[in-house]
């Protein structure tokens, strides 16, 4: 049998609102919230997150939750979903490690495409999408039909898998 590192990073799925996911949920929150208007935030709502077409994973490091993130597979493309690792922790491989399991769900689907909203003021997110191979695209449903005032600080990206 071999040794796990003390220092892995495990990503595990999740099926359900745990507190350690409403914890994080809440902390992406109130970071977005310092940033965006209400009306310009459009991550899922907690029990939105665990829907049959989403897959939705927690990061631990010694058993310790570290980040979180979901992809929605959707009938043309995936959506990265509420990704999120806590700011103490961030550089540390953690955001790779979930990307890299939103994509291989994304693959395991059968599906090319994955896709995201950002915020153009979340600028360590837009540098780390652009770090995984995502370039800007435009504006994709269900953000194509709400308000411009709504999207206005929107920043969409793309990457083909």
């Amino acid at each position: 049998m071999t040794a796990v590192p003390s220092n892995a990073i495990e990503i595990a799925p999740v099926s359900s609102a745990t507190p350690e996911i409403a914890e994080l949920i809440a902390e992406l929150n109130d970071e977005l919230s310092a940033l965006y208007d209400a009306h310009q935030r459009h991550g899922l709502a907690l029990d939105a997150i665990f829907q049959p077409h989403i897959r939705f994973f927690i990061a631990r490091r010694n058993g310790v939750a570290m980040g979180c993130g979901g992809v929605a597979l959707l009938d043309d493309f995936a959506e990265v979903k509420r990704m999120y690792v806590r700011e103490a922790v961030r550089g540390q491989g953690i955001a790779d490690a979930l990307m890299q399991r939103l994509e291989a769900e994304t693959r395991k689907a059968r599906l090319t495409l994955l896709r995201l909203e950002t915020g153009i003021h979340s600028l360590a997110a837009i540098r780390f999408y652009g770090r995984c191979g995502f370039s800007v695209c435009p504006a994709f449903a269900p953000y194509t039909a709400m308000p411009e005032t709504s999207v206005v600080t929107s920043y969409f990206m793309e990457k083909p898998l």
